[in-house]
């Protein structure tokens, strides 16, 4: 009887309203979530204290709602903010360390159109992380970026370009430094 209550006290405070969640997965809290419809969360994820996840809307696209879908088994840490104004994907099993920054959004650049912050927000191409990608501590990742299966990206990296599967990056902006070889089961440098 203890343990049904417990469950359900847990799934009343780390289940937010609103946001389609997989059986297992929890958003701790303090957190800031908007638009929740755009939010979708698989089975078993993590989603640390006081992260923001921000689906916007986009204008040019009728009023859709970016989405945040997080894959099965996903681990995103603390104070990490999420903003999509397409679609921000983060594949099963992915780890996002503390403080990781992801966006397709940028603001309107355009000097003849006033002040930047007066100009409308423009997505500038979805974010996509393969199966079992990790993140490091403090990294951004900026829209348009493809990240394939098991890519490494070390700690406080700018990811400005894609890069294929078993990549290691790291530095801003981010390079290759090394690549999973399967054969010998090492990582080995880039060449």
């Amino acid at each position: 009887m203890k343990r049904r209550v417990k469950n359900w006290i847990k799934a009343l405070i780390y289940r937010p309203m609103r946001v389609a969640m997989g059986r297992g997965s929890r958003i701790l809290w303090p957190r800031t979530l908007c638009n929740r419809g755009g939010i979708l969360l698989g089975t078993d994820c993590h989603v640390g204290a006081h992260v923001v996840l921000n689906s916007l809307r986009d204008e040019s696209r009728g009023g859709a709602l970016g989405r945040i879908v997080l894959g099965n088994d996903v681990y995103v840490g603390g104070y990490t903010q999420i903003h999509a104004m397409n679609r921000i994907e983060l594949g099963e099993g992915s780890v996002l360390s503390e403080h990781v920054y992801i966006s397709d959004v940028a603001h309107g650049l355009d000097p003849k159109a006033g002040p930047i912050m007066k100009q409308p927000n423009v997505s500038r191409g979805p974010v996509v992380l393969g199966k079992g990608v990790f993140i490091g501590y403090g990294c951004s990742v900026l829209p348009g970026v493809t990240l394939g299966d098991h890519c490494v990206v070390g700690t406080r990296s700018v990811v400005t370009r894609s890069f294929p599967p078993y990549s290691m990056v790291v530095g801003a902006p981010a390079r290759l430094i090394k690549s999973y070889d399967m054969e010998s089961g090492k990582w080995l440098p880039a060449e």
